[in-house]
């Protein structure tokens, strides 16, 4: 009876900040401003009449002119590991810009990759998890293809030591 008491006691105290969560949702919900929040959704359905002329209609929260624009782009970057040759690549793609309009920065272990020439506008910051030589980075850029290549680190192997008791 006692360990009932005590689990129905840990629940509620577990569970109360979400019951507090359903009431703050269910006022946006009751005052409309839901909407204001998210989720943001829009789309559209075409389908075709009974005269054979399409019929299209917009629906959803948001109109797409309403939606932030940047003219910078994410690129598509793909990170690859090759345990064989002990390297990493960055494979970026950013058609449109030239090799000397490409600014490349290794800062501790995340990569920042930026472009721009002309209208053509790339950024993106990618986080490296291994450990690499940050001396040993090489870039190519063929083709709208970056690729950025880093020898891996070998881990340290700690070294043990022995002690003699006195």
């Amino acid at each position: 009876m006692f360990l009932n008491d005590e689990f129905d006691n840990l629940f509620r105290r577990m569970s109360r900040p979400f019951m507090n969560m359903d009431d703050i949702f269910e006022e946006f919900k009751d005052s409309g401003n839901l909407q204001t929040y998210g989720p943001y959704y829009y789309g559209y359905t075409m389908t075709i009449g009974s005269d054979g002329k399409p019929i299209i209609k917009e629906y959803g929260n948001v109109k797409p002119a309403l939606l932030p624009t940047s003219d910078v782009r994410e690129p598509f970057v793909d990170v690859l590991v090759d345990d064989k040759e002990k390297v990493l690549k960055l494979v970026a793609e950013m058609p449109g810009v030239e090799k000397k309009d490409i600014k490349i920065v290794v800062e501790g272990r995340t990569v920042n990759l930026d472009a721009e020439h002309g209208e053509k506008k790339y950024s993106a910051k990618v986080p490296i998890r291994q450990k690499v030589d940050e001396d040993s980075v090489k870039a190519t850029y063929a083709n709208g293809i970056l690729e950025v290549r880093f020898k891996l680190k070998e881990d340290e192997k700690l070294k043990g030591k022995t002690v003699e008791v006195e």
